[in-house]
């Protein structure tokens, strides 16, 4: 093997740093720039249009923001804690830096790898199925909520529905479960890992670690949840509180369920909220308004404080 130099490593570091930032942000300014549905002008006049008051209510937008990040950063150093004790500034910055890596690909999916990064390579396996598990909690916390959402939204509205689609979707998923059983010893798409690994890997895991990534998840869930209610009645959506959370429940149910490019992310997030709320005919430039009110908050801004990390990053030591 060829060894590159110390100097030439610091460039190539560089270098993807600066690439990274310039993806991520590029990423950001065609989104608010190729944005049809909402004009980022006529946005931002809407917003400071309500005078001082605008003012406080963006504090507190900001502050339930922040209280989200807050669990998401205790949940990941309470999970890390498992296999290496961290504090809460090291899991700040695995977390917001990972995000600004993330932001720009398919589902969040780069989140994974750079996570990984900022531990030895003995470990990273182990960072890779933490991650699994922290995403697979906000999973079960939405699908469990969003249960309820839907159930409303077809018990209350005239949704149009097959039941031969929802039959196949049923066959799908014990197909699936039958295929990861028959492989569950298989090392499938990673080397070392497999499906009876990785469960032995989770069981090993103390349940109290496990209920308060779940707890923790929740209070994340209930947070950005009531932070979308407020941002609708910020732009003077008429809806009252027991209407709208079963919907919005609802929405971040399916728009978790729907794999997509990063391109689409926001419009596909954007198109499921405008049907959902379209029932109770709230307008589609307030849905939208809140839609994008809401990725400013919590991914935009938390990407901009990622952006610092990302910058001084160096290679866990090996």
């Amino acid at each position: 093997m060829i060894a590159v130099p110390r100097k030439t490593k610091q460039y190539l570091l560089a270098a993807t740093k600066v690439l990274v930032l310039a993806v991520t942000f590029g990423y950001v300014f065609y989104k608010l720039k190729n944005n049809a549905s909402v004009n980022l002008e006529d946005f931002i006049i809407t917003v400071f249009s309500k005078g001082i008051i605008s003012g406080y209510l963006l504090l507190l937008f900001l502050s339930l923001a922040a209280a989200n990040w807050f669990f998401e950063i205790l949940k990941w150093k309470v999970l890390v804690s498992t296999v290496e004790k961290i504090t809460f500034k090291s899991a700040l910055k695995q977390s917001l830096a990972s995000l600004t890596v993330s932001l720009a690909t398919p589902n969040r999916i780069g989140e994974y790898g750079a996570k990984a990064l900022f531990f030895e390579n003995r470990m990273r396996k182990k960072i890779l199925l933490l991650n699994f598990l922290s995403g697979g909690a906000q999973m079960f916390v939405t699908t469990l909520f969003g249960f309820f959402g839907v159930l409303y939204l077809l018990r209350n509205f005239n949704v149009n529905y097959s039941i031969s689609t929802l039959a196949s979707f049923g066959i799908g998923a014990v197909l699936l479960f039958v295929i990861g059983y028959y492989f569950k010893e298989k090392e499938l798409l990673l080397k070392g890992f497999s499906i009876a690994k990785t469960t032995r890997f989770f069981k090993r895991i103390p349940f109290q670690i496990k209920f308060k990534t779940v707890l923790f998840s929740a209070f994340r869930y209930l947070i950005f949840s009531s932070m979308f209610y407020g941002l609708l009645l910020f732009f003077e959506g008429n809806i009252s509180f027991s209407e709208a959370v079963p919907l919005i429940f609802a929405m971040y149910f399916l728009v978790s369920i729907l794999p997509t490019l990063f391109i689409f992310d926001v419009v596909i997030r954007g198109g499921v909220a405008v049907w959902l709320f379209s029932f109770v005919e709230i307008p589609e430039l307030i849905v939208l308004s809140t839609v994008l009110a809401m990725w400013l908050f919590n991914f935009v801004l938390p990407a901009v404080l990622g952006s610092f990390y990302v910058l001084t990053y160096q290679p866990a030591t090996r």
